[in-house]
C-alpha cells in the first residue's frame, strides 16, 4: 500500500524545483512506476466496463453486439463497481483505465466515471469517440479525465467504414474527436494496422498532427476473446509490421534502448516476467479479475473473492509459475527482439507455453533491422531488407 512518505518521494524525484510543476500524464506514470519498491503495489488498474459495442470492427477482440440484453444484465452494476473502486483505492491504485467495448454504450457511464474522479484516480478513458456528443464533451469538461484515447480506424469514409462495419461512423468519429478538441480534453488518436488501413497510416499521422495531438499505431492483432482467430485474417506482413516499426523514430529509439539494457540481462524462468499482476490488473465486465486483459485464464471472481484475497493470495500463485524447461523460445538467441508473452500466447494458442509464429517471423526480421541499422550503419531504412529481398 503507498504511504504518504512514499508518494512524496516519487514525486520529489519527479520535480526538481521548489514548486510543483505541471508535467504530462505519462512522465508522472512512469515516474511513480520507477519509484516503486521492490514490492507488489496494484498502482495501475484497468476496468473493461462492457464488451458491447456500437461499431462492428472485423479485427475486433470483443466487438459484442450493443443491443445483447443478456450480456448487458451480467454486467457488473454500478453500486458492485463502487464497491471495487473503494477496495483498489485502499490498496494503492492510482491509476485507472476505462474502457471496453465502448464505455459511453453503458447508462451508468457518468455516475461510475464521477465516483472514480472523486476516489482520486487518474483517469485514461477509451473510446471510438462516435458517440462523444457535445453534452458528453461538456462533462469530460467539467470532469477532465488523464487522458482520453481514440481509435481511429482509417481518414476516409470508405476504409473507415470498410473495418468497422457501420455506415455513418466515420462522421461520428470525427464529430466527437472535433468535440473533444473543442473542449480542451487532453486527447491522442491511434490506430490498429490492418491489410485494410495500412496506406493510410501515414495521412491519420498527419492528421493528428495537426490537430496537435499525439499518434500510436499497433499492427499487432490477435484473436478474440472468444477463440476465433477471424481478425488474424487482416493483419499485415510480418515485413511490413517491421517497415511500420521504423516509421516511427520514439518507437525505434525505445526498442534500441530496451536492447542495450537487455543485453546482459539473466534470463528468468518466470512465465510473468512483466508488470502483470505485480504493479497492475485488470477487471472484466463481469468481475472477473486476472493479471491482465490479454490473460483471461486463470481469473478469480470479485462477486466472491475480494480484491485483496485476490491480489494478496491468488495472484502469487499466477505469479509463481515457471515455463517448463522445454520451451523453446526461452532457449532462443534473439528472445529480446521477440513481444510474445503468456497472454498473446494464450489467445493464439490457448496456452500460455506456446510460440506464436507470427510474432516469431516479426522477432526475425527486427533483429536483422537492427543488426544493419546499429551494425552495419547504413542511414536508409528503406533498404534494411535489401539482404533478403
Amino acid at each position: 500500500m503507498w504511504s504518504w512518505d512514499l508518494l512524496f518521494r516519487v514525486l520529489k524525484n519527479t520535480m526538481d524545483c521548489r514548486y510543483f510543476s505541471e508535467i504530462k500524464y505519462s512522465e508522472f506514470a512512469r515516474a511513480i512506476n520507477s519509484g516503486i519498491p521492490n514490492e507488489r503495489i496494484p498502482i495501475a488498474g484497468t476496468l473493461e466496463l462492457t464488451y458491447r459495442c456500437n461499431l462492428r470492427c472485423i479485427h475486433c477482440y470483443c466487438n459484442q453486439n450493443p443491443d445483447d440484453k443478456g450480456r448487458r444484465e451480467k454486467e457488473l452494476s454500478a453500486t458492485t463497481i463502487f464497491n471495487i473502486l473503494d477496495d483498489i483505492a485502499e490498496r494503492g491504485c492510482l491509476m485507472l483505465l476505462l474502457t471496453g467495448g465502448e464505455p459511453l454504450l453503458r447508462e451508468d457511464f457518468f455516475d461510475i466515471y464521477i465516483y472514480a474522479k472523486k476516489k482520486g484516480f487518474l483517469i485514461t478513458f477509451f473510446t471510438n469517440a462516435t458517440l462523444v456528443t457535445p453534452r458528453i464533451a461538456d462533462f469530460l469538461k467539467e470532469w477532465p479525465p488523464s487522458k482520453v484515447e481514440v481509435t481511429l480506424y482509417g481518414i476516409s469514409k470508405n476504409i473507415y467504414e470498410k473495418t468497422t462495419g457501420v455506415v455513418g461512423s466515420f462522421e461520428q468519429c470525427v464529430s466527437g474527436i472535433k468535440n473533444l478538441i473543442n473542449n480542451n480534453i487532453p486527447l491522442s488518436l491511434k490506430t490498429m494496422v490492418s491489410n485494410l488501413n495500412k496506406d493510410e497510416v501515414i495521412k491519420m499521422r498527419e492528421f493528428a498532427k495537426g490537430l496537435k495531438v499525439d499518434f500510436r499505431f499497433d499492427p499487432l492483432l490477435h484473436p478474440r476473446i472468444d477463440g476465433s482467430k477471424a481478425p488474424c485474417q487482416y493483419r499485415i506482413t510480418p515485413k511490413e509490421a517491421i517497415e511500420f516499426e521504423l516509421m516511427n523514430d520514439n518507437r525505434l529509439q525505445g526498442w534500441k534502448k530496451f536492447l542495450e539494457g537487455a543485453g546482459d540481462s539473466e534470463k528468468l524462468d518466470s512465465l510473468y516476467y512483466c508488470g502483470a499482476g505485480r504493479d497492475s490488473f485488470s477487471i472484466d465486465p463481469f468481475g472477473k479479475m486476472s493479471v491482465c486483459s490479454s490473460c483471461l485464464s486463470p481469473s478469480y471472481d470479485l462477486r466472491q473473492d475480494s480484491f485483496a484475497e485476490i491480489w494478496d493470495n491468488f495472484f502469487p500463485l499466477i505469479l509463481n509459475g515457471r515455463y517448463n524447461k522445454n520451451f523453446k523460445c526461452r532457449e532462443c538467441e534473439i528472445e529480446s527482439f521477440c513481444t510474445n508473452c503468456p497472454g498473446y500466447s494464450m489467445l493464439e494458442n490457448s496456452n500460455p507455453e506456446t510460440v506464436v509464429d507470427y510474432l516469431c517471423e516479426i522477432a526475425h526480421l527486427r533483429k536483422e533491422a537492427f543488426d544493419n541499422i546499429y551494425k552495419g550503419g547504413l542511414d536508409d531504412k528503406e533498404k534494411i531488407f535489401s539482404a533478403s529481398g
